[in-house]
């Protein structure tokens, strides 16, 4: 069965956003691919200034939304990139093996480099460190959102590389496995859906503040649907309804808005009651973590061994076909 490999930023409480982006999908995905490592990426968080307070916050934050979203630590292994010190090992060694061009020509380097006067390397290197945490443990299918499928194909190339050089078929062509749902826009219609931003709506928001939410935000003003498969549909409301509401309810909404039986504020109370539907048991999850916060430490730290088992055996054949095994007495 395929290895399954994601990992997610320590941004504190999950969103809708992330939520129904990737981690929804994690917890569908530990049902089919038992064994599966979903990973807090806490380095990739470091490569630019930040407070060691707030990281340490949405560190535990993370770990705990993750747990109350439905991740089961008897199925699937959860836990902090930093437990597991190999993954710094074999990005480095990938470093070593990486073209300089590869790296400048990545679409996410561009974009941040451009906003920036002082560059960070780790900004440069952050896919290469990807590369590490997919590959160290082997994984031949990564989850994924469109916007991570040109780092995926420089973890491809970095083991055809090391392959070449170091033992064909070591590592596997990890492949993307694209999240079922599409980019969340963010409830301003505008951007992508970002804390920063504020467009957001968090996973333990209450009913009210949920509604509060809701209910100013942005519609399609023509009320026009486009709902040929070949294109996005027009109103971002409608692209929430397709992530929270049942098939038969979607088709109620684009008949009764494409032909003025609701007004949008309908529409968003139909929204509203199926995003409670399914958003209270996670907040009911993760109150009872919060009662029990032990559960959560022990959770993050049975995945990191089962993480460090496989990257440990992994590192142990890398660094035995590279020379680089622990040094022993020259045979006679």
């Amino acid at each position: 069965m395929a290895r399954i490999f994601s990992g997610i930023q320590p941004s504190g409480e999950l969103h809708i956003g992330n939520y129904l982006g990737a981690v929804k999908n994690w917890v569908q995905l530990q049902h089919t691919h038992p064994g599966s490592l979903f990973c807090v990426v806490d380095y990739h968080a470091i490569s630019g200034n930040y407070d060691p307070a707030v990281l340490r916050a949405r560190r535990w934050e993370m770990a705990r939304s993750l747990l109350a979203a439905g991740l089961d630590p008897s199925k699937a292994s959860v836990f902090m990139q930093s437990d597991v010190a190999e993954h710094t090992e074999l990005s480095w060694i990938f470093t070593t093996l990486t073209p300089l061009g590869d790296l400048e020509r990545q679409t996410q380097y561009k974009d941040k480099s451009a906003k920036l006067e002082s560059i960070p390397a780790g900004i440069l290197m952050y896919p290469v460190l990807q590369a590490a945490d997919i590959l160290l443990y082997r994984a031949d299918t990564v989850p994924v959102g469109e916007d991570q499928v040109q780092h995926l194909e420089l973890a491809r190339d970095t083991s055809r590389k090391w392959n070449a050089r170091f033992g064909e078929g070591f590592f596997p062509e990890p492949q993307p496995l694209l999240t079922p749902t599409r980019r969340i826009m963010g409830l301003d219609g505008q951007a992508k859906m970002s804390k920063s931003l504020g467009n957001t709506i968090g996973l333990m928001e209450s009913d009210e503040e949920i509604w509060a939410k809701l209910r100013p935000a942005m519609t399609d003003p023509a009320r026009v649907r486009k709902i040929d498969p070949g294109n996005p549909e027009v109103c971002n409301i409608f692209q929430l309804h397709k992530a929270f509401s049942s098939a038969a309810e979607q088709a109620n909404v684009v008949q009764q808005c494409t032909t003025a039986g609701w007004g949008c504020m309908d529409c968003k109370k139909v929204l509203h009651t199926n995003m409670v539907q399914e958003l209270t048991p996670i907040r009911r999850r993760a109150e009872a973590l919060d009662a029990e916060p032990q559960r959560i430490l022990d959770a993050m730290a049975t995945g990191a061994q089962t993480a460090r088992a496989i990257a440990q055996e992994t590192m142990r054949e890398v660094r035995e076909r590279m020379g680089l095994e622990t040094l022993t007495l020259p045979k006679a």
